[in-house]
């Protein structure tokens, strides 16, 4: 990597000379992936000959050196391998680079082989997996209409999809021993605007994008859980609404408000908290939905509501507007001071 390490004076020089922002950014030392890239397919070449290639590279400024080159495995189409390296310090996640590699393959097979494990369990229920979660095998996306009219159905039919899953996976696994697994579930309209990527990249490589993720997730979907005990699924599911951040605040103004002016018949100086916990569907509704909100009878002397001891649960329209009455909870942390939100 002496070479690199040539290049890399020479283009901070330049930056120096230059005085340019743009040409910092642009060619400067640690800031470009040229020369990692570079030197992480000379890697690869030296050790796994003609077994990866490399078809990415983003840098890791600010938050660290170096870049992270991305591989396609040759015999593997699904497999995408992740390679964090600074050749300026000639070491991968800090550490000597040949070894960090052939983990790093290691890792991308395992991982595209649990990818196929969970892409067969949902194709043999009739969901495809459109889109991952980070790790590549965890909240699957799937497309789905959710009516009243379809989603307790729907809900089960995926719940079917994460029991076959479980199953495939094996005793031992870590989603067999998990106590639930997240499916988010999104509309065929939404489905049908998202980025897809190219084909020829890898199949895990294209399904955890953040471009894709971003597309999916820029309008209202939803999420279903399924709790898991050992290694059976309850098929049936929870959803919950998952808002854009806008509409999420708009959600959680209303119904704040609604519940304060409800409140101060009886609290006439209550602080409710900001909107913050997860809201359910109601069985066999996807335009009604419950949560908690946590209030203070009265504010502390800074005028607001810490560490509160009461909440109120209540059930919504899709705006935040309450439908129905809402109940107090009292008592709801324990000793230590720890939330216990009854269930619902």
């Amino acid at each position: 990597m002496a070479g690199s390490r040539r290049r890399r004076l020479r283009a901070a020089v330049t930056c120096v000379l230059a005085g340019s922002l743009a040409v910092l950014l642009g060619a400067c030392g640690v800031l470009s992936t040229e020369d990692d890239r570079r030197a992480a397919e000379e890697l690869a070449e030296k050790h796994l000959l003609g077994q990866i290639k490399a078809v990415g590279a983003r840098t890791l400024f600010p938050g660290t050196g170096g870049s992270e080159i991305t591989f396609a495995v040759a015999d593997d189409r699904d497999a995408v391998v992740r390679l964090r390296i600074d050749a300026e310090k000639n070491t991968c996640d800090g550490k000597e680079c040949a070894g960090v590699l052939k983990e790093a393959v290691a890792r991308g097979r395992a991982d595209a082989a649990a990818f196929r494990t969970l892409r067969d369990a949902f194709a043999g229920c009739g969901y495809e997996v459109i889109a991952l979660g980070p790790s590549g095998t965890s909240s699957p996306y799937v497309v789905a209409e959710l009516t009243n009219a379809t989603v307790e159905k729907v809900l089960a039919e995926i719940g079917g999809c994460v029991q076959r899953w479980v199953a495939a996976s094996g005793p031992g696994s870590p989603l067999a021993e998990a106590k639930a697994a997240h499916v988010n579930v999104v509309s065929p309209a939404l489905a049908a605007e998202r980025s897809r990527g190219k084909d020829s990249w890898p199949t895990l490589m294209r399904l955890t994008r953040g471009d894709l993720i971003a597309s999916l997730t820029r309008r209202t979907h939803h999420s279903a859980a399924y709790e898991i005990e050992a290694g059976q699924v309850d098929t049936a599911g929870r959803a919950r609404v998952v808002r854009p951040f806008k509409q999420s605040q708009e959600f959680g103004r209303t119904v704040q408000k609604a519940v304060a002016d409800e409140l101060r018949a009886t609290y006439p100086d209550v602080v409710v908290s900001t909107y913050q916990w997860v809201w359910r569907l109601e069985p066999g509704r996807v335009d009604r939905q419950t949560g908690y909100l946590l209030f203070c009878p009265e504010p502390d002397e800074r005028g607001r509501c810490v560490n509160s001891d009461d909440a109120v649960l209540v059930t919504t329209d899709g705006r935040g507007n309450p439908v129905g009455e809402i109940r107090i909870v009292h008592d709801v942390r324990d000793g230590t001071g720890t939330l216990r939100l009854p269930p619902y």
